[in-house]
């Protein structure tokens, strides 16, 4: 049996923004609108609702004038309304070809929202479809709450399903819009449709309340659907639409013998982490596909066992969607994840400096310090080089004080082959402090000059953020030799006294 070609309707545009807090500008719609067509790939995208606002009037206009010039309007679609007409005017200044009809899918809605008789509903469907029709603009019908309607007044749902059947339609856009359908109702509702109407363009519209989206999407595909509306991120109201990542993938792996779809999975990270930029709806770190976390191993047995024949990879390889496997470091990564991340940049370790390395990292975790790959060369280079100095000094204990409109003061206390000191002083910056509180101690007790601090470098790793390990680096001068030493920590101040107290072991 030949697999069943499924059509993608993305309604990010349309039904995502009516995400609470989600405005798309007209420019963000239309990068948008273009990224869903020409790289994702998907069949159609819903882009708005008519008569909303001058905003979104102007949105469409831009994104249907793109469209027109490249072949797309077929494309685009817009929720219209049975008002008279209104909306057919504003689909005719718009620009757009397609409307979506929104109607009532259940004998609930139809009686208590809009108090008509279904023959008084279908009279001004049809009148709508018809003033559609002489106008170029092709019509799809929404059922509204056609899930309840299964549940509750199946037989006004296929009173109107028979009614439809005799209008220009293009397609039956069956929603459950409440997000209520169980897998096995979907099936069921699905199938029953299908088979009362076997030559009808059937799409499913799934929500996400009980988190079952993405099941029905699958379980609406096994019964026969035709089309899917999804959205980027599973945005939507309440708790959102289908997502398209995770139900693109289901489809792909495990309804590939009854269903096919054309979307371009490699672009699915690259657009959702665009829509999350615009949008400023952040994607969980664990949701599956576009989600920060899900390509990463925590665990060091995990990544021993990728090592071993690959034992902890499934289907969802991140290179289909334009990503690479990670090995995070932390207090349970382990050798082999720490080995793993040291390839991708080409460094080899023996396995005594690999153990102080994984030492190190452990116990940045249990400070609940994030470690990223890119701070792996800076803990290398600092536990290497604490290993080569003898530690006869140690910071023991400081105090950094820092409050408006005073001077930044530093208490401290430092272990000489072990015999304790203490001093205080001032300073203009916290580290200016402490040198100053150093500088005391040491011409007491050492009857001597510190070493001139000549150069003062601090960096994070390429790509790192606010939390990312800092690395600094002091040029210190002593007669007429100068020697560098490295701090690493999380705080650049701290950094800058652990490079102190390795010159102070040097010296």
């Amino acid at each position: 049996m030949m697999a069943r070609r499924i059509e993608i309707m993305d309604t990010t545009l349309r039904d995502g923004e009516q995400m609470s807090g989600v405005s798309f500008s007209v420019s963000e719609k239309l990068t948008i609108a273009k990224l869903l067509l020409e790289e994702l790939k998907v069949d159609r995208i819903e882009i708005a609702s008519a008569r909303v606002s001058k905003g979104e009037l102007e949105a469409v206009k831009s994104i249907t004038s793109w469209a027109t010039e490249n072949n797309f309007i077929d494309k685009i679609e817009v929720l219209t309304f049975v008002d008279g007409g209104k909306s057919i005017d504003w689909m005719i200044e718009s620009g757009a070809k397609v409307q979506n009809l929104l109607t009532k899918g259940s004998l609930n809605h139809l009686t208590h929202q809009l108090k008509k008789t279904p023959e008084q509903h279908f009279s001004g469907i049809k009148d709508t479809i018809e003033l559609a029709s002489k106008n170029g603009i092709k019509t799809n019908v929404y059922l509204e709450d056609w899930s309840n309607g299964m549940r509750n007044s199946k037989e006004y749902v296929f009173q109107f399903l028979d009614f439809l059947s005799t209008q220009n339609v293009e397609r039956f856009l069956l929603p459950d819009t409440l997000g209520v359908l169980t897998p096995e109702e979907t099936f069921e509702f699905v199938k029953e449709v299908r088979a009362k109407y076997p030559n009808a363009h059937i799409d499913f519209h799934g929500h996400n309340d009980y988190d079952l989206g993405v099941a029905n999407v699958m379980e609406a595909v096994k019964a026969g659907t035709n089309g899917l509306h999804l959205t980027i991120n599973g945005m939507g109201e309440r708790a959102g639409n289908a997502p398209l990542a995770s139900a693109i993938a289901v489809v792909n792996d495990f309804l590939s013998d009854e269903a096919t779809i054309t979307v371009n999975e490699k672009a699915l990270h690259k657009v959702s982490k665009l829509v999350e930029t615009f949008s400023g709806f952040r994607i969980p770190v664990n949701k599956p596909v576009v989600g920060a976390n899900v390509f990463t191993q925590t665990a060091g047995i995990h990544a021993d066992g990728d090592n071993k024949h690959n034992l902890y990879f499934n289907d969802l390889m991140p290179e289909r969607f334009g990503r690479k496997r990670r090995y995070a470091l932390g207090k349970t990564s382990g050798k082999a994840n720490i080995q793993k991340n040291l390839q991708d940049l080409g460094i080899s370790l023996n396995d005594e400096d690999l153990k102080k390395v994984t030492q190190r990292i452990i116990e940045l975790g249990d400070k609940k310090e994030v470690v990223s790959q890119e701070d792996l060369p800076y803990i290398i280079s600092d536990v290497l080089d604490s290993n080569t100095i003898e530690k006869s000094v140690v910071v023991e204990n400081y105090v950094l004080g820092h409050a408006k409109g005073m001077k930044p003061s530093t208490t401290l206390q430092l272990k000489v082959e072990g015999v304790l000191y203490e001093a205080h002083a001032q300073g203009d910056g916290q580290f200016d402090a402490f040198m100053n509180a150093l500088r005391k101690l040491y011409k007491t007790h050492n009857k001597k000059e510190l070493p001139s601090l000549i150069d003062y470098a601090v960096r994070i790793p390429p790509g790192s953020n606010s939390d990312a390990l800092c690395e600094t680096i002091i040029t210190w001068k002593e007669d007429k030799h100068e020697f560098k030493t490295r701090g690493l920590d999380s705080d650049q101040t701290v950094s800058a006294i652990k490079a102190t107290e390795k010159m102070l072991n040097i010296i």
